[in-house]
C-alpha cells in the first residue's frame, strides 16, 4: 500500500487538530503539545511500518527543524513583547539571564558530571542544552500578541518568561561551543579558552546584536515610513513578510558568523520599536504564530514517537531523578533567587521560576553539539535525560499553565478593582 495518501491524510487532520486545539483546550489543563505529543508516542506505538524518527540517525532533519522552529519562535517573541528596551523595564529578564541562567548551568553541569557520570565535555553540553526556556510550549505563560497600547495590560510574569525565552536561547550558544571545544581539544583552558571568548562570546554575540538591530531598523523603516505607499508594507498587511524578516537576519548573522538566534530576536523588537503603536505588528505575529504551531506540532508529535520507539532504552532511576531534579528543584529555586529584590511580587516571582519550560531549542543544541564534537558513548546519554526533561516539561508545565496562570490573572483583576474602589471611595464627596 503507498503510505503516502495515509501521510496526506494524517497532515491535514494534524493541521485542523493545531487550529482547533488552542479554542477547545482554553482553561483546560491540557495544552495542545501534551496531545501531539501522546498521538505520537501512540501513532508510532500501533501503526506499522512507520520511518524510524530516531534523533541519532536523522540529526540533520532535527537541526534544521528545531532551527527553523526556534527561529520563528524567536521572531515571534520579539514582536509580541509591549515593553520598550530598557534597563529598568527588563529588569526581570535581565535578571532571569545574568543570575537564574548561569545558576542553572552550573547545578546542571554539576549533576551531569556527579550523578550521570558524563565527562567534562559532556556535562558542559547538558548544561547548555538545558539552558534555553520555551513558554511556547505552555503558551498560557507567554505574551499572547501586540497590544494595541503597548504596557498597557502586560503582566510581569508572562512578559518575564517571553523576553528570558527571546534572549537565552542564542546566550546559550556560547556554552555549547565550549563544550564542543572540550571534546575535541580537551578540558584544559589553555587549549581552547582564548579562541572562546574572543569569537565564539565577544564576536558572535556582538555582530549578532548588531545585525539583528541594523536589520530591524531597516525593516522598519521600510514597513512604516517608506516614501513611496509601494514599499510601505505596513499599509498592504503581509504577514508572510515576517518570515522574510526571520531569514535575512538569521542568514546574515550566520554569514558573519554570529550567533542568528540573537539577530532575529532583536531585529523583531527593533522592528516593533520603529512604530510600536502599528497595528501591522498583530498581523505580522499572527502569521509567524501558525508556522511556529504547526512546526512544534510536527516536532512533538516525532518526539512521541521517538519516545516509544528507543529514545529512552536503557533509561535508569538516575535519569529520571535527574530530569526531575532540574525541572522541580534547580529552575525554581535559581528562578526564584533571580528575582530576589527585583520587580515581582511573590505570586509572580514563583510563577516565574517555576515555569522554565524547556524545549525545541535543547533538542537543537544537542543535535547541532553531537555532529560538530567528539562524544563518544555520551551522546546516549545526553539524548535520553534531555528527552526526559523536554517531555516532562511539556507534562508538567502543560498541566499547570492554565490553572496557575487563571489564578494569577484572577488575582491581579481583584487587585486592580480594589484600587479602582478605593479611588472611587476617596473620590466621594461627604454628605
Amino acid at each position: 500500500m503507498d503510505p503516502a495518501p495515509l501521510l496526506y491524510t494524517g497532515a491535514g487532520l494534524a493541521t485542523l487538530a493545531a487550529a482547533l486545539l488552542p479554542r477547545l483546550l482554553d482553561r483546560a489543563p491540557v495544552s495542545m503539545p501534551m496531545v501531539f505529543l501522546g498521538a505520537g508516542a501512540l501513532t508510532f506505538a500501533v501503526v506499522e511500518p512507520l520511518p524510524d524518527p530516531d534523533p541519532v540517525v536523522h540529526s540533520t532533519v532535527l537541526l534544521h527543524l528545531a532551527e527553523i522552529c526556534v527561529i520563528i519562535s524567536l521572531m515571534g517573541a520579539g514582536l509580541a513583547l509591549n515593553r520598550a528596551v530598557s534597563l529598568r523595564g527588563w529588569a526581570t529578564t535581565w535578571r532571569l539571564l545574568a543570575i537564574t541562567m548561569p545558576l542553572s548551568m552550573l547545578l546542571v553541569g554539576l549533576l551531569g558530571w556527579s550523578a550521570l557520570g558524563l565527562g567534562v565535555a559532556g556535562s558542559v553540553l547538558l548544561a547548555a542544552a538545558l539552558a534555553p526556556t520555551d513558554p511556547v510550549l505552555a503558551s498560557e505563560v507567554q505574551v499572547a500578541e501586540p497590544a494595541e497600547h503597548p504596557e498597557s495590560d502586560e503582566d510581569e510574569a508572562r512578559f518575564g518568561l517571553t523576553s528570558e525565552a527571546g534572549l537565552n536561547d542564542g546566550l546559550a550558544f556560547p556554552f555549547t561551543y565550549a563544550a564542543i571545544a572540550i571534546s575535541l581539544v580537551g578540558a584544559a583552558p589553555s587549549a581552547w579558552f582564548g579562541h572562546w571568548i574572543a569569537v565564539d562570546v565577544l564576536w558572535r554575540v556582538g555582530s549578532a546584536m548588531a545585525i539583528g538591530w541594523g536589520a530591524g531598523w531597516l525593516l522598519g523603516k521600510l514597513f512604516f515610513s517608506a516614501p513611496s505607499e509601494k514599499f510601505r508594507l505596513a499599509e498592504h498587511a503581509e504577514g508572510f513578510v515576517a518570515i522574510a524578516a526571520t531569514f535575512l537576519a538569521y542568514g546574515v548573522a550566520e554569514l558573519v558568523n554570529g550567533y542568528g538566534f540573537i539577530a532575529v530576536f532583536v531585529c523583531a523588537c527593533a522592528i516593533r520599536a520603529a512604530e510600536r503603536h502599528h497595528g501591522y505588528h498583530q498581523v505580522l505575529h499572527r502569521f509567524v504564530e501558525q508556522i511556529e504551531r504547526m512546526l512544534t506540532v510536527l516536532i512533538v508529535f516525532l518526539l512521541g514517537g521517538a519516545a516509544v520507539t528507543g529514545l529512552l532504552a536503557g533509561t535508569g532511576w538516575r535519569e529520571v531523578l535527574v530530569a526531575a531534579v532540574i525541572l522541580l528543584l534547580v529552575r525554581p529555586v535559581t528562578g526564584w533567587i533571580g528575582q530576589l529584590r527585583g520587580r515581582t511580587g511573590p505570586r509572580e516571582r514563583s510563577v516565574i521560576a517555576f515555569f522554565g519550560v524547556r524545549g525545541i531549542g535543547s533538542l537543537f543544541y544537542v543535535a547541532y553539539a553531537l555532529q560538530e564534537g567528539e562524544f563518544g558513548a555520551q551522546q546516549d546519554a545526553l539524548w535520553r535525560v534531555v528527552g526526559l526533561v523536554v517531555i516532562g516539561s511539556i507534562v508538567l508545565h502543560g498541566l499547570s499553565a492554565s490553572p496557575v496562570m487563571w489564578l494569577l490573572d484572577r488575582r491581579r483583576e481583584e487587585k486592580a478593582e480594589a484600587r479602582h474602589g478605593d479611588k472611587g471611595k476617596a473620590n466621594r464627596t461627604p454628605v
